[in-house]
C-alpha cells in the first residue's frame, strides 16, 4: 500500500462529524470514511514504520484500530451526546508495553491542525512514581533538562508543569527541579494541514521531527525501561 499524503476529502469528512456526530451518520458514510481515513492512514503507519526502523529497528508500527490507529469512537460513558472523533490519532511505540504508556512517536490531524509529538503525554501513577524517583539522581535529570532546552532552542515546545506544590520526597533546592513538577514528558510542534500534508512529504517532515526529537524519545524509554506497568489500568 503505498502513501501518497492525507487526502483533502478526509478533513472535510472530520468537517462534517461536527454537524453530524452520530453513529447511525457514520455507518451510512462508512464507504467514506474506509477510503478517505482509515486506507491513508494505514498506508502512513506502514511507510513510518519503515522510516522509523533506521532510528529503532523495534518500532511497533502496526496498522491496525486499537494498535497504532486510534478508534474513532469516544468513550460512549462519557460522550453520549458527541460519540464520534472529529481528530485522528495516529502512534508509533517503542518496547513491548502498552501504547500509551510506551515512549512513542505521535501524530494527530484535524481540519485545522496537525500535533506530531515524542514521548509519554500523560504518566499513568506507577509511572510517575518512577519518573519523580529516577530524576532524583542529578546526572539524569541534567540530562532532560538539557535535551529539553536542545528543543526549545530548536522551536519545540514542551508541557507546562502540571503541579504547582513540590511533590513529597523532591527537593525543590536541587538543580533543575521544576522537572518533578511534571505530569508527562514529551515536546511537540504544530502546523496546519497544509499541502505538505496532503502529499507524500508528510512523511519526510514528520520524520525530521522524530529525528530532533530522538534523544528525549530514547530518555524516556530508558524511564520506561524502570517501571513495572503491570499496576496501572489502561483506558
Amino acid at each position: 500500500m503505498h502513501f501518497t499524503g492525507f487526502p483533502k476529502e478526509g478533513l472535510d469528512f472530520l468537517s462534517k462529524i461536527i454537524i453530524n456526530n452520530s453513529k447511525e451518520w457514520l455507518d451510512a458514510n462508512r464507504d467514506e470514511y474506509e477510503r478517505y481515513i482509515v486506507t491513508p492512514n494505514k498506508a502512513y503507519v506502514e511507510e513510518m514504520g519503515e522510516h522509523l526502523q533506521i532510528l529503532v529497528p523495534t518500532i511497533n508500527a502496526i496498522p491496525n484500530t486499537n494498535k497504532s490507529l486510534f478508534r474513532i469512537y469516544r468513550d460512549a460513558r462519557f460522550h453520549l451526546a458527541d460519540p464520534i472523533k472529529t481528530r485522528i490519532g495516529i502512534i508509533l511505540w517503542q518496547g513491548g508495553g502498552h501504547r500509551m504508556h510506551s515512549s512513542s512517536f505521535y501524530m494527530h490531524y484535524d481540519p485545522q491542525e496537525v500535533f506530531v509529538a515524542t514521548g509519554i503525554r500523560n504518566f499513568k501513577p506507577t509511572l510517575l512514581k518512577t519518573y519523580r524517583e529516577y530524576i532524583q539522581n542529578e546526572e539524569r535529570r541534567t540530562e532532560l533538562h538539557s535535551i529539553l532546552k536542545d528543543l526549545k532552542a530548536k522551536g519545540y515546545k514542551i508541557p507546562e508543569p502540571k503541579y504547582k506544590r513540590m511533590p513529597r520526597g523532591c527537593n525543590a533546592e536541587d538543580t533543575h527541579s521544576y522537572l518533578y513538577l511534571q505530569g508527562a514528558i514529551y515536546a511537540y510542534t504544530t502546523f496546519p494541514p497544509d499541502e505538505i500534508f496532503h502529499s507524500e512529504s508528510i512523511i519526510d517532515r514528520n520524520f525530521k521531527i522524530y529525528e530532533d526529537m530522538f534523544a528525549l524519545q530514547q530518555w524516556v524509554y530508558e524511564l520506561t525501561l524502570h517501571c513495572d506497568t503491570t499496576a496501572d489500568v489502561f483506558k
